[in-house]
């Protein structure tokens, strides 16, 4: 990466809105804020007090990195449709990540990634050469074959889960959105389709109308 690449990662995909920019390798400016609702309206002033504070402008970004889930689908969607919009506006690329593989980024492997999905089930993705599995939505009650030796459970029932599976487990090495802005600064160079959304989760019900933002497929 360009030791001058400004790299805007951020995420709605959780009860939080958080933004992050990487210049370089050094991040400079960071925000997280905790919230269930509301994202769609905080999302682009955040964004923007992100960029006050680094001194840098839309215009300097050099890509977007952008959490594609799983988790909320308002949130997903919310997110997803920002990047595109912001991307196609700035003609730069925009880099979709999970936020399995946000919680991944830096810790040892074998590594599982796990976010509760809710009703006893959890989003699932194991990081292990040779041995990679996931991402799936999984019963509390059937984790056994994500056990392996070595193994280090990571994330949201972290706990929970390595208990159950004989496994350690630690903290996220970091926060969503340095981790997505990080992982994005590694493909940005690299043409890819442009973000879509990673439910792995069918909706319980129609998109609520009020979110005031619609992707396209």
């Amino acid at each position: 990466m360009p030791s001058d690449a400004l790299i805007l990662g951020f995420d709605t995909s959780a009860a939080h809105c958080a933004a992050a920019l990487l210049s370089g390798d050094r991040m400079i400016a960071a925000r997280q804020e905790e919230m269930a609702k509301g994202q769609a309206e905080r999302l682009m002033p955040l964004l923007q007090e992100v960029l006050t504070e680094a001194g840098v402008a839309l215009p300097d970004l050099s890509a977007i990195g952008v959490g594609i889930g799983p988790g909320n689908f308002t949130g997903i969607r919310i997110s997803v449709a920002a990047a595109r919009g912001l991307a196609l506006s700035l003609g730069i690329p925009a880099v979709g990540v999970s936020r399995l593989e946000a919680l991944a980024l830096g810790a040892e492997r074998p590594v599982l990634a796990c976010l509760d999905a809710r009703r006893d089930h959890l989003y699932l993705q194991r990081f292990a050469e040779d041995h990679h599995m996931g991402p799936a939505l999984v019963p509390f009650d059937t984790l056994s074959d994500w056990a392996m030796p070595g193994l280090t459970c990571i994330g949201q029932r972290s706990e929970d889960v390595a208990n159950r599976i004989g496994a350690a487990h630690a903290p996220a090495s970091h926060a969503p959105a340095s981790a997505i802005a990080r992982i994005a600064a590694t493909r940005w160079q690299s043409p890819e389709p442009r973000p879509a959304p990673l439910y792995i989760r069918t909706p319980d019900a129609a998109p609520a109308r009020d979110t005031g933002l619609v992707i396209l497929p």
